[in-house]
């Protein structure tokens, strides 16, 4: 893994990103004319199609709804979807498709997986090969792939409209729930399944075969439609994977190619997204803040997570016989990939809130981890699908509303003022964050859940930040997981805990992005003036990034002064 090589790899990971990107401003207003129901190729088929759908549903695309009835039409999709997954997850021994018979899952184990998976965040608290059914994953999980995702990206929708629109409503839920899944969801994954096949990944309803080592015995392989659901789980930016070892597993993940194909699935519609928005308010040049932030602070984490991994990890540099690195590679990393493209896909995964793993995350240096932590933190570089972008809007609303009062401007976005309430629901989903990752934390301990006490200070803080590191995962309905056996997750506790911090943390801020596009959207737009801040510019992208980063660092700096930072402090 020396010089050439690394350079190499390097020149793959520039390209990469800058395919994304290049595939972006194409994509971004493909995205826009779908939410603004513009003409697109295929609507003589698919026209037809959804309008069935819409009867079935009584619904139409002519009836547009304000926040709370949009809301309540996404809660009653996904609340329908929650109950059918539990019911699923808890009689999975009597259903159908369960070859290698499956026993049925706890009550509250069975809570938080459809918790879990409801909320795009994928988070699991079982082994995947011998604890749910064949017939639970291609039914119940990859159905919630799929609604889970749609639900993110029409929030977005109809919070963007919330700029354009001045009759008080934005949209209408199952219109953008339909048109997501026909016109966006279900094409590309089928594309990214077939690719991902060609690379190497299985694609079959056989779900186990016996293979014969050549060091003797027999050894069950397990297998079933692992391209399809990858390549929705990665798209939809879910991240839950087919084995347990997710992404690090060669059957879903066989080589470099593959694994540099997975990061682009992945970058897709979150580099897409500021484009999205750019098209349905018509002002191209709005796209490019939101595109410099997201870059600016994922190119910088990417950069200090490569340095960080290639360093000695004072974290185990103590241990005998074992040293900085195996073999050339980091410890947890997998040898066939080298590492800027195994640090690149990790990177995307996490703040990309797609949660998928190509390494053990619990082996990476505490600087590392920190990186990783920062981007859960954020939630908006560039974020899950749809919610990430909305997050972003949010933290753009409290910049203006900042920046004017600093420079003596009326804080306005757009042509639309910004006033109290907007902040009120902006603030309110950046604080449910911390508090719904604090708070158990402090129940797990307190409560004697778990222990954090070690042998010396790099493996107390190290406990600490497996803790911490759990709950700001279901916080952040990212899915990622330190996996370091610090502590046992599996427990009555953490599945109902885990399950209402995925909830809240998933409900709460999609409520608020839509109180804050229905205030919008009953504001008249006003004309630019001379007070009016320009906000298509390299200064308020500068100005945007340092407000998102010390914003998210003055929340959250202290409880990564007693996890990752101490483990560096113990460790030297």
């Amino acid at each position: 893994m020396g010089g050439a090589f690394e350079l190499q790899s390097l020149g793959d990971v520039i390209l990469l990103l800058a395919l994304a990107l290049a595939a972006a401003p194409w994509f971004g207003a493909y995205l826009g004319r779908v939410y603004m129901d513009r003409p697109l190729p295929g609507d003589l088929v698919l026209t037809r199609i959804e309008s069935g759908i819409y009867r079935l549903l009584g619904t139409s695309p002519r009836r547009s709804m304000p926040a709370g009835e949009y809301m309540l039409a996404l809660l009653l999709v996904n609340g329908g979807m929650l109950a059918f997954l539990f019911f699923f997850f808890f009689d999975q021994s009597a259903l159908p498709l369960n070859p290698t018979s499956v026993p049925n899952m706890s009550w509250d184990l069975a809570f938080h997986s459809a918790s879990s998976f409801t909320t795009n965040t994928d988070y699991t608290h079982f082994t995947n090969e011998s604890q749910i059914s064949f017939g639970a994953i291609i039914i119940a999980w990859q159905l919630a792939l799929f609604l889970s995702a749609a639900t993110g990206l029409a929030v977005m929708a109809a919070m963007i409209r919330g700029f354009v629109r001045k009759d008080g409503t934005l949209g209408n839920f199952y219109v953008d729930m339909v048109r997501t899944i026909l016109r966006v969801l279900l094409p590309i994954s089928i594309v990214g399944a077939l690719i991902l096949v060609l690379l190497g990944v299985p694609e079959t309803y056989t779900a186990t075969v016996i293979a014969h080592p050549i060091t003797g015995g027999s050894q069950t392989i397990y297998l079933g439609p692992v391209a399809s659901f990858q390549s929705m789980s990665l798209l939809g930016t879910n991240g839950g994977g087919w084995y347990s070892a997710n992404m690090a597993s060669p059957l879903a993940n066989p080589s470099a190619v593959s694994n540099l194909f997975a990061v682009f699935i992945m970058l897709l519609i979150p580099f897409s997204a500021p484009f999205a928005f750019a098209q349905i308010i018509r002002r191209k040049g709005e796209a490019w803040p939101f595109v410099g932030t997201v870059l600016i602070v994922l190119v910088v984490a990417l950069g200090l997570f490569i340095a960080f991994q290639a360093a000695t990890n004072p974290g185990i540099a103590t241990v005998a016989n074992l040293g900085a690195q195996t073999n050339g590679y980091p410890v947890g990393q997998e040898t066939r990939f080298s590492l800027p493209e195994a640090s690149l896909f990790q990177v995307v995964s996490v703040y990309g809130n797609v949660g998928a793993n190509n390494m053990a995350i619990g082996s990476v240096t505490p600087v590392a981890q920190m990186v990783l932590l920062f981007g859960m933190f954020t939630q908006s570089t560039p974020g899950g699908e749809g919610t990430g972008f909305g997050m972003l809007l949010l933290f753009a609303v409290l910049a203006i509303f900042v920046g004017g009062l600093m420079v003596g401007r009326t804080p306005e976005y757009l042509g639309k003022k910004i006033e109290t309430s907007h902040l009120k629901w902006a603030a309110l989903a950046l604080l449910i964050h911390p508090a719904t990752i604090l708070i158990p934390f402090v129940l797990s301990v307190a409560g004697g859940f778990v222990d954090l006490n070690g042998a010396n200070l790099p493996t107390t803080a190290h406990n600490f930040t497996s803790v911490l590191y759990e709950f700001t995962s279901e916080s952040a309905n990212n899915g990622s997981a330190l996996s370091t056996g610090a502590f046992n997750d599996t427990t009555p506790f953490f599945n109902l805990v885990g399950a209402a911090v995925m909830l809240i943390g998933r409900f709460v801020p999609i409520w608020a992005m839509l109180k804050v596009g229905d205030l919008f959207a009953r504001q008249e737009a006003l004309p630019p003036n001379s007070g009016t801040l320009r906000t298509s510019s390299g200064t308020f992208t500068v100005y945007l990034t340092l407000f998102l980063i010390i914003t998210s660092a003055l929340l959250f700096l202290p409880v990564l002064a007693m996890g990752p930072l101490a483990q560096i402090v113990g460790g030297m």
